[in-house]
């Protein structure tokens, strides 16, 4: 259940990550976090980055599990634990992840928090070593069909969309960068999309000045909507 920016040549993303702990059945995984992409087939690549409830299992590079990432900070490390989670109907907690390519060595890099964490070398890539052509934020969860139905894992806070605030997911303030190094609202240009809209939804809020453009997510999987 996500949102996406297409057409234009952007290059970088950010947005504001209301972090949950939902639930999950091994070896599923939940996640909530924004896609910059650029390509397809065999030569697309995504840079990605959020939170994750469990964790790829047997696909994906995830981390500092594999070479690549150059790691800067001494603050804030790839992988560790989001102890300020959401609850439902209570407080909410946020953490802002914006990725946005360097003019000048063309390396793409990753803050959390206003922090520097690293850069994905500009050598990594093909299509990104440009810009990126598509931004994607919100949820995504496996599904395994165990016993042959839904999987009950999870996304977001585990309610719909619907139930709005302190109750459903969001992700706030999404922005993208312009070749000024900028960062623009993508207010007008949103497109929700969902898979399985009966399982997990997604709401587009209309914009405003605290929370710019932004959108609710999410839902519990297996339920008397979703089989």
């Amino acid at each position: 259940a996500q949102v996406t920016l297409k057409g234009g040549s952007y290059h970088g993303a950010t947005g504001k990550f209301n972090v949950w702990n939902p639930v999950t059945f091994h070896p599923e995984f939940s996640l909530a976090q924004m896609w910059v992409i650029a390509g397809d087939g065999a030569d697309l690549n995504t840079i990605e980055a959020g939170w994750m409830s469990d964790g790829y299992r047997s696909t994906g590079c995830y981390n500092l599990d594999c070479p690549g990432f150059v790691q800067t900070s001494n603050k804030i490390a790839l992988g560790m634990h989001l102890n300020m989670i959401s609850q439902y109907n209570g407080q909410q907690f946020e953490t802002k992840i914006t990725v946005h390519k360097d003019p000048t060595s063309g390396n793409w890099w990753l803050q959390i928090q206003g922090e520097d964490v690293g850069y994905w070398p500009s050598a990594l890539f093909k299509a990104l070593s440009s810009t990126a052509t598509a931004i994607n934020w919100g949820g995504e969860i496996t599904n395994t069909n165990p016993d042959g139905r839904h999987t009950p894992t999870q996304m977001g806070s585990g309610h719909f969309a619907s139930e709005g605030w302190k109750k459903a997911a969001f992700v706030r303030n999404l922005g993208y960068v312009d070749e000024s190094c900028t960062i623009r609202d993508p207010d007008h240009d949103l497109i929700p999309l969902t898979t399985r809209a009966e399982c997990y939804s997604v709401h587009l809020g209309n914009f405003d000045q605290t929370y710019g453009a932004h959108f609710y997510y999410g839902g519990p999987g297996l339920s008397l909507s979703c089989h």
